[in-house]
């Protein structure tokens, strides 16, 4: 039990200042005008998009980037007479032990414990909205909830140091990633051929080599990384983090220890530590608390300095996202919605290595994914499990490849079809011949824009009248690094140069645009991403354009023509709304 209550929790006032007349407008939204957050057009427009979206005005406002996470929360408050409470003069010492209550309802619903006396627990929650969800939370715990408000750019770093927390009490002892270098420094920057046998011999129990190991996983864990190198070189050693698609430095090991280090992981993954001329495949398992374990990708790779090996971290969370979390506005989000909702068709997401087009089609199957429907996947590798779809990882080295998956899956009656990537002619005709006789397909593609995924089809040698008949929307997409909103300033652009970007008179009239500083939340001014899409359903316009041959220019005028931004365009929004910066959207849009 805790008693600790933290500071500067308040009640707004009974009575509190008058919201003064706004005509056709209640509530929340009133309050926001009333309190200079937005203007009336504003919040009628904000309104309209959060019911489209499905998501209450205060969410909407907060993660459009329309009015700071804060005031809003504030504003909210009065409105409702909420309690609210400022995170950042808190301690996490002295909140109840994270033990005690689910860590993963936290973080799906989003609240953080904050003290407990007897069976009464308080919790702060992001919206009001969430003080309907707790009911699990309180069957979970047996105790009675009090909800208080906390604005969401408080609470969402808070949580997630919080749950960390608990997750890493297994690796506690742990010094820093410097203290674990440290202790791998009592060999010389040489190694022999007797150094190589010691490791191989060693690699399972060599106390700092295992401490080093474990201290850089959990580091990545903490810090959201992606990808994990460990990369030799003629006279050094270091090992990077890919955090929010970027790479960055972390430690630099003895170099004498790059074996050591290569033996110890591959003994984790089960891949043979005497083999080092060939590149292997493998998987480690790391349970970091007793509800939740992470799993890593590895592969090694023979360079002339010794074996480069690389881990992807797994996390299934991100296979979870809601479609309203993907970062599509009301718009596109509906086209999606919509060509999910036919019993047939084709849905190809195009984009490089990294651009998240896994999680955007797993998006759609988690929201197809119901008792009723028979969903089947062939991935290279499958790298999250979902409960309730049928995963297979393609091998083709015995001749399981993406085509062979997909003929057995249509003599496996499903109703939807996920495949990993259309490669080939032979894989591109089954997927048709799938979307033209019943089944809903689900792929990707790898091209640089919708437009030019309907070329890459016609080059395979899909015929024309077939791509018509079976594709009925393309995704092209990138992710951009997501601003701090704890550091982010106004950035100071001349109007030319804005111009020169791509902006409208109109957008520079009215927009702020804002630029990274970084700070103790954040990684260079940027925490997290942000998803940039094009979204072109496939109309009988363009189908037209299909059927008499038209070129990628053709196809992406006409798509414009439909209203349809491109993926420059649908960035300069995203920078607008004060998510990214102007510099990330040149780096990710720009050909």
């Amino acid at each position: 039990m805790n008693d600790y209550r933290p500071p500067d929790a308040q009640r707004p006032s009974a009575n509190p200042p008058s919201p003064g007349r706004h005509h056709g407008m209640r509530g929340l939204a009133r309050r926001l005008v009333t309190d200079g957050l937005l203007v009336e057009a504003a919040v009628q427009r904000a309104e309209q998009e959060a019911r489209e979206s499905d998501s209450s005005l205060l969410r909407h406002v907060i993660t459009t980037g329309l009015a700071p996470a804060r005031q809003a929360t504030l504003s909210a408050a009065w409105e409702y007479g909420l309690p609210i409470v400022d995170l950042d003069a808190l301690r996490l010492e002295n909140l109840p032990d994270a033990a005690d209550y689910p860590g993963k309802l936290l973080n799906v619903l989003g609240v953080l414990p904050l003290y407990r006396r007897g069976h009464r627990l308080t919790v702060a929650v992001p919206y009001p909205s969430t003080l309907a969800q707790l009911d699990e939370l309180q069957f979970a715990t047996g105790l009675t909830l009090e909800g208080v408000l906390a604005p969401v750019d408080q609470l969402g770093p808070v949580l997630e140091a919080y749950l960390s927390r608990s997750e890493s009490a297994m690796l506690d002892e742990l010094a820093d990633v410097d203290d674990a270098v440290g202790e791998l420094q009592f060999d010389e920057n040489v190694v022999d051929a007797s150094d190589e046998q010691q490791a191989i011999a060693n690699a399972g129990s060599d106390a700092p080599i295992v401490k080093f190991v474990n201290k850089i996983l959990l580091d990545a864990i903490r810090r959201g990384a992606s990808d994990i190198h460990f990369e030799p070189y003629e006279t050094s050693y270091r090992v990077r983090f890919r955090i929010d698609g970027m790479l960055h430095d972390v430690a630099h090991p003895p170099f004498a220890m790059r074996t050591r280090i290569a033996a110890r992981l591959k003994v984790m993954a089960r891949l043979d530590i005497s083999e080092r001329r060939l590149p292997q495949d493998g998987a480690i398992k790391l349970k970091v608390s007793s509800a939740r374990s992470i799993d890593f990708r590895v592969n090694s790779l023979p360079t002339v300095y010794g074996e480069k090996l690389v881990l992807r971290i797994l996390d299934p969370s991100s296979a979870q996202l809601g479609i309203e979390q993907l970062g599509f506005t009301p718009q596109q989000r509906a086209m999606y919605e919509d060509v999910l909702a036919h019993p047939q068709g084709m849905i190809l997401v195009t984009g490089p290595t990294g651009s998240g087009k896994t999680v955007t089609l797993y998006t759609g199957i988690n929201r197809l994914n119901e008792t009723e429907r028979n969903i089947c996947t062939a991935e290279d590798p499958v790298e999250i499990r979902v409960a309730g779809v049928n995963q297979v990882n393609v091998l083709p080295r015995i001749g399981l490849d993406f085509a062979s998956a997909l003929r057995a899956f249509l003599r496996q009656d499903p109703d939807v079809v996920m495949v990993g990537e259309i490669r080939d002619l032979e894989t591109a005709e089954i997927a048709v011949k799938a979307s033209q006789t019943g089944h809903l397909v689900l792929s990707t593609v790898h091209t640089n824009s919708a437009s030019e995924t309907l070329t890459r089809l016609a080059n395979m040698g899909v015929p024309a009248f077939n791509i018509a008949s079976s594709v009925s929307l393309i995704i092209a997409q990138r992710l951009a690094r997501r601003l701090c909103p704890h550091c982010k300033q106004p950035a100071d652009i001349p109007r030319e140069a804005l111009l020169g970007q791509g902006f409208s008179e109109q957008d520079v009239d009215d927009a702020t645009l804002f630029e990274p500083v970084g700070c103790q939340h954040c990684t260079q001014g940027f925490k997290g991403r942000v998803g940039i899409y094009e979204v072109v359903p496939i109309s009988a316009a363009m189908s037209q354009l299909i059927m008499t041959h038209g070129n990628a220019m053709d196809f992406d005028a006409q798509a414009r023509q439909e209203g349809h931004p491109n993926l420059r365009r649908s960035g300069l929004f995203k920078v607008m709304q004060g998510l990214t910066s102007l510099a990330e959207v040149n780096r990710v849009t720009k050909d």
